[in-house]
């Protein structure tokens, strides 16, 4: 049978170009992972002389910035090109020059990665200091991401041209929200690294203000965990109504909710930064505010969703106050991979709200809680989102078809990556409590009896994570079959329908400049004066430090 794409073929192969970094990235990343588990179960010493901070570098940078982005664009194109229509010859040719500037970017940071230049832990954190290249390499990708975002951009404002008067498609209204707080976070990264980081690496000047830094590294690692997120929320909102038979609950709240994301994620970076001395209190108060608001969103969603299976549970006779989850397609890996990721991030969002507690905050900060907190809301919430997306679309673009097969393989995946990430996040939030600190290579220190108290959390944390290594493995197994050897079909790409009895949108959650506004108003009352009284009272710069022999 001959294959049917439910896109251009053009704009297909954009997108899978994008899959194939990410999955690379997804190997990769997740070899790593699993060699940083075993060396903190005190039983495992890397060979070869390779450093533990190069794998947990790898680890970081290879899964939070190149599997994540480089798979949101993707999909994000690939919604574009079916809701919007094709993207034009010029469109396309600017998402390919976006596309290799990210590939190149990546390729250099790679480098001096594993040449032991780059082990930085998570991309970059003054007064650690990687090799000018390693900077410049993340640079293209930001800048890449750019370019590939003005192109959603402008295919989004081409169709409201086109079609005067009309609620543009949710789906395209989310993915334009989604790379608009993507650019909008990266401006704080593009400022210290352009004004203060390679300047510094390249030996401009001997010092950096590393309370600056961080505070514009925080401006915009916040944000970046919205930006991984909303792509999950688009496929809740959008995909999982249809795939499950229903309706999207409500249009206008599904753009709420992505409204209040983008205003509200953004200037809260201080709560990242609670035990950070050289902030006003009142500052950092206010933003925990303003990251409590954030909940908001989040709660509106899980009553959107659950009021959506509701629905189709009752429309096939379900009965009881429980009843409609019973009528979920359970069997469908399509539906069960995003559903567990909503189930996970349920303890993942109450322990954020732990984290962005000052006083609570103080009891977990730096230790492995908030590395298990990560990996409960990325990599589980976000991940497994991914990889249902990924049972659909990519055969759903190529022509092919996820046959009955695949989808038990799917399935089987799904639920490794679960129990593994069950095992390794609840012993990383286990040991967290008990003090035990995070970014650390040693396990025992020296027999210490607090640390040796701490051996069994992590033996069980690299359980989880030879657990999750395996899940990671076979999802690269199904991603090249459905890509190469799937049979030729034709396979839906998901696209929910509004309730007959939701309201109408209003104009104003279609207009983005007024929200864009609202955001810059909110930023430059949550970090002007903070910044001015940051400049005014400078702490002494920091010269950088690296594990480089012969550089300090």
């Amino acid at each position: 049978m001959k294959g049917v794409a439910s896109i251009d073929k053009r704009d297909a192969k954009l997108t899978m170009a994008h899959l194939y970094v990410a999955f690379v990235a997804l190997f990769l990343g997740a070899t790593a992972g699993l060699l940083q588990t075993l060396v903190r179960s005190g039983k495992v010493t890397l060979p070869a002389g390779i450093n533990y901070y190069q794998v947990l570098t790898v680890h970081g940078v290879l899964l939070g910035l190149v599997l994540t982005t480089f798979f949101i664009i993707g999909f994000i194109i690939a919604g574009q090109s079916k809701v919007c229509g094709t993207l034009s010859a010029g469109e396309r040719r600017f998402g390919w020059i976006g596309y290799w500037m990210m590939t190149i970017g990546v390729a250099i940071t790679a480098t001096f990665i594993l040449l032991g230049e780059g082990s930085v832990l998570y991309t970059m954190y003054a007064p650690l200091m990687a090799h000018p290249l390693h900077y410049t390499g993340l640079t293209l990708v930001v800048v890449g991401s750019w370019v590939e975002g003005f192109v959603v951009f402008h295919r989004h404002a081409r169709w409201r041209k086109e079609n005067p008067g009309q609620t543009t498609p949710l789906l395209s209204f989310m993915g334009v929200a989604t790379l608009i707080l993507w650019l909008v976070a990266c401006l704080g990264l593009a400022t210290t690294v352009l004004v203060q980081i390679i300047p510094w690496s390249i030996g401009l000047v001997p010092t950096i203000d590393v309370l600056i830094s961080r505070t514009l590294f925080w401006y915009f690692g916040h944000p970046l965990v919205y930006f991984w997120l909303m792509p999950a929320y688009m496929a809740w909102y959008v995909i999982i109504p249809k795939i499950i038979g229903g309706k999207i609950f409500s249009d206008s709240l599904a753009r709420l909710s992505f409204v209040l994301f983008l205003l509200f994620s953004m200037p809260v970076g201080f709560h990242h930064q609670l035990l950070e001395p050289g902030i006003d209190p009142f500052w950092k108060y206010l933003q925990v505010v303003l990251t409590y608001l954030v909940v908001i969103p989040s709660l509106m969603t899980a009553f959107s969703l659950f009021a959506t299976f509701e629905l189709r549970g009752r429309e096939l006779g379900a009965t009881g106050i429980f009843g409609w989850w019973k009528k979920l397609p359970w069997k469908d890996a399509r539906f069960l991979a995003p559903f567990l990721g909503m189930l996970l991030f349920i303890p993942g969002g109450a322990g954020g709200i732990v984290n962005a507690s000052h006083q609570m905050n103080q009891v977990v900060h730096n230790t492995i809680w908030i590395t298990g907190h990560f990996h409960l809301t990325v990599a589980s919430a976000c991940a497994l989102t991914f990889f249902g997306i990924t049972f659909w679309m990519v055969p759903s673009i190529t022509g092919r078809k996820l046959t009955e097969k695949m989808n038990k393989v799917a399935l089987a995946q799904t639920w490794l990556w679960t129990i593994g990430m069950v095992f390794m996040s609840a012993s990383m939030h286990a040991a967290g409590l008990f003090g035990a600190p995070r970014r650390s290579a040693f396990s025992t220190y020296a027999g210490n009896e607090d640390s040796l108290a701490w051996i069994p959390y992590q033996i069980a944390q690299a359980v989880g994570g030879t657990i999750l290594f395996l899940g990671a493995l076979l999802m690269v197994v199904i991603f090249i079959n459905l890509a190469f050897f799937a049979p030729k079909g034709e396979e839906e790409f998901p696209i929910g329908e509004v309730h007959e009895k939701a309201e109408k949108v209003p104009a104003i959650f279609d207009n983005f400049k007024v929200w864009i506004a609202v955001t810059f108003t909110l930023i430059l009352f949550a970090y002007t004066i903070p910044f001015i009284d940051m400049i005014q009272n400078a702490p002494p710069g920091s010269p950088g430090f690296t594990n480089v022999i012969g550089r300090q």
